[in-house]
């Protein structure tokens, strides 16, 4: 069968807002309230790895309530026993359900976010208040869905409810770095940099590894061989690349380290891959019932990428590449990015910076390769190809780091392939001077093995073989 494919149409962004676009008339209704979500977790300035379970969640939730309307499709909390005779499986049951499934889950995980997504609901023509819990219902079927999927992620170990810790999402496993912002002990572990109010960074969610995952159990047996050790060659090898990228860096590796940066107050490296998502919906003019599978699977393959990732970077706990090199140079001149509009300059090595802010948390392995590889290898699975065909424009001066001054003129990036956008999103990282070599290509190879394990685990709740 020929796959009908929209001509790849070039995307202006500012780096400030990288909304592909808006959600568009024509947009299934699964895309709009991955919108509303991303919109959210922007909004709320949610961290990638609950950024990641919030978006699986929205989806498996979508995803259930979808189930009952369909002949073979097993729901991942209440299996195939609910399922809705054929008369009853029309387009506006499908979209009333997963509407249903979407706003309750979604007002559960951004409470704050409630009026944006009540307007959302009832702009869609249905009403807030039907709180039914009525099997033979749609509006009954999506609260159903979303209840039994809040109710188990609950107690998934995420602590969203703040019930092992006080806190939502806060760390109960009592994790402590080993060195200071002042002093490094141990040269491979992970040092918090002070943040420029003046206090130390503290580590993001340590606990996360533990988080119940979707098909990779346990998430320890993906995680890769250790990183190099101080002070075997290797070590400080990795180090010297980083200040040799710094050196070096131009107009075009500045603006690959900002694109795909997507730090605080954007959709972040989980909701970037969505919107990517949204693109080849619009691209392969997907119905709503393709919609909710692609974004089922790709979502949890990335709530699976931020398990694996956190548990490989607690297990670890290793040094950023700004403490290596900082240690390795303290008192020697090095040629490196000298900080905003300062270009190379020669300064001393306890000085050196990373281009993009340096997040808080353990460098290995990185979370940005983990999460576009796979990714990567879930749209190429769903698609039947790895063909991507994008590209966005980058005007002059919209830098952030630098603005006004980078990129001297427009740079556009283009991708054939998703797996050419995923091997430059974890490069970037390198760029950006917070990750080694080795932190980005081990976190690829990790993202391929997740995106296989979840799209062989999503097949089976498609073809209704699996139990709940």
């Amino acid at each position: 069968m020929k796959v009908l494919h929209r001509p790849l149409v070039d995307v202006v962004v500012s780096l400030g807002c990288l909304f592909l676009r808006p959600a568009l008339a024509g947009d299934t209704l699964v895309v709009q309230w991955n919108n509303a979500a991303l919109e959210a977790i922007r909004t709320t300035r949610t961290a990638p790895t609950i950024a990641a379970r919030a978006l699986a969640i929205a989806h498996t939730c979508m995803y259930d309530a979808w189930t009952f309307y369909d002949p073979v499709a097993a729901g991942t909390r209440l299996g195939t026993s609910w399922h809705r005779p054929a008369a009853e499986r029309t387009q506006t049951n499908k979209e009333k359900a997963i509407s249903y499934a979407a706003y309750r889950c979604l007002t559960d995980l951004f409470p704050s976010q409630a009026a944006a997504l009540t307007a959302l609901l009832t702009g869609l023509g249905f009403n807030p208040n039907d709180l039914s819990l009525d099997p033979t219902t749609a509006s009954g079927l999506g609260n159903l869905a979303a209840a039994a999927v809040v109710m188990f992620r609950h107690n998934d170990s995420s602590n969203q409810l703040g019930n092992l810790n006080p806190g939502a999402y806060s760390d109960y496993t009592g994790y402590a770095p080993v060195n200071t912002v002042d002093e490094i002990t141990d040269p491979n572990r992970w040092q918090p940099l002070r943040q420029p109010d003046g206090t130390p960074q503290t580590f993001l969610t340590p606990h996360w590894g533990l988080v119940a995952p979707f098909a990779i159990n346990p998430a320890s047996r993906f995680r890769p061989q250790p990183p190099p050790q101080f002070p075997h060659g290797t070590y400080r090898q990795r180090a010297l690349e980083i200040i040799h990228l710094s050196g070096h860096l131009d107009d075009l590796q500045k603006m690959i380290a900002e694109y795909w940066a997507d730090g605080p107050a954007t959709e972040t490296p989980p909701g970037h891959w969505c919107l990517f998502g949204q693109s080849v919906s619009r691209r392969d003019f997907h119905t709503l019932d393709q919609d909710v599978k692609l974004f089922f699977a790709l979502t949890n393959g990335l709530l699976d990428a931020s398990i694996a990732v956190w548990e490989c970077k607690r297990n670890y706990d290793y040094v950023r590449p700004v403490s290596a090199v900082r240690l390795l140079k303290d008192g020697k001149p090095i040629r490196a990015w000298g900080g905003p509009g300062r270009g190379t300059q020669l300064i001393q090595g306890e000085r050196f910076q990373s281009y993009i802010p340096t997040p808080p948390f353990a460098e290995y392995v990185s979370g940005h390769s983990t999460f576009s590889s796979s990714s990567a290898e879930i749209l190429k699975q769903f698609t039947g190809s790895d063909h991507f065909g994008h590209s966005v424009t980058l005007l002059p001066g919209t830098s952030r780091i630098e603005p006004g001054l980078v990129p001297a003129k427009s740079i556009i990036l283009s991708w054939a392939t998703f797996s050419e956008a995923a091997d430059q999103a974890g490069m970037s990282r390198r760029l950006g001077g917070i990750h080694f070599e080795g932190g980005d290509l081990e976190g690829r190879a990790l993202g391929r093995k997740i995106g296989v394990e979840a799209w062989r685990r999503a097949q089976t709740y498609f073809n209704g073989t699996t139990a709940p």
